[in-house]
């Protein structure tokens, strides 16, 4: 193979593409000591107080047994608090801490920074369709890994007014973005 071949194989796009965000994000966010899956688990914990790790782990499409150390490492940092759940004291549940919210705000102008300067040199329409099909790429691949945001579709599923699934595919979302990208797509169930 030659090497103008490599360069030209999605894999290797996608692995350079992942390089060059994860610099940026590191370059923007260097002096608030987060990585980007850190910041996704703050955000996640933010929008869903009192998630368990498992559920945390399909929501930010990371694999839950490396989660674990994202998990203490925020909790080191005192941006995160554990407490057992009143139904079963085996399971933790995580609660963003007053110093993981205020984080998260200083961080938000950093990683929109990050957004802007990985599409800066596309042009505006080029942005959106890229976007649009690495959503879509990604929906579609969505049962490749054990850490997919099978969750994540799942809830969606449940929130569809009843009845709206009927006609079509029953385990097929397509009443939210991510579903509609995903059209077409069946959803394992849990």
């Amino acid at each position: 193979m030659a090497m103008d071949d490599l360069y030209a194989k999605p894999g290797h796009l996608l692995r350079r593409a992942q390089q060059i965000s994860t610099a940026l994000f590191t370059e923007e966010c260097a002096v608030h000591d987060l990585t980007s899956v850190q910041y996704a688990a703050l955000v996640a914990i933010d929008e869903n107080p009192g998630v368990d790790a498992t559920r945390l782990s399909g929501l930010i499409a990371f694999d839950r047994s490396t989660l674990g150390g994202v998990i203490e490492r925020l909790e080191a940092k005192d941006l995160i608090h554990r407490r057992p759940s009143p139904e079963d004291k085996r399971i933790k549940l995580l609660y963003l801490s007053p110093a993981g919210r205020d984080l998260l705000v200083a961080v938000t102008p950093a990683v929109e920074r990050v957004q802007e300067r990985i599409l800066e040199p596309l042009r505006p329409a080029d942005r959106k369709t890229l976007i649009q099909l690495m959503i879509q790429l990604v929906n579609l691949h969505n049962d490749t890994l054990p850490s997919s945001l099978r969750l994540v579709v799942d809830r969606e599923a449940a929130a569809e007014p009843a009845g709206a699934a009927e006609g079509g595919h029953p385990d097929t979302t397509t009443n939210t973005k991510r579903g509609k990208a995903a059209a077409g797509r069946k959803v394992k169930p849990r």
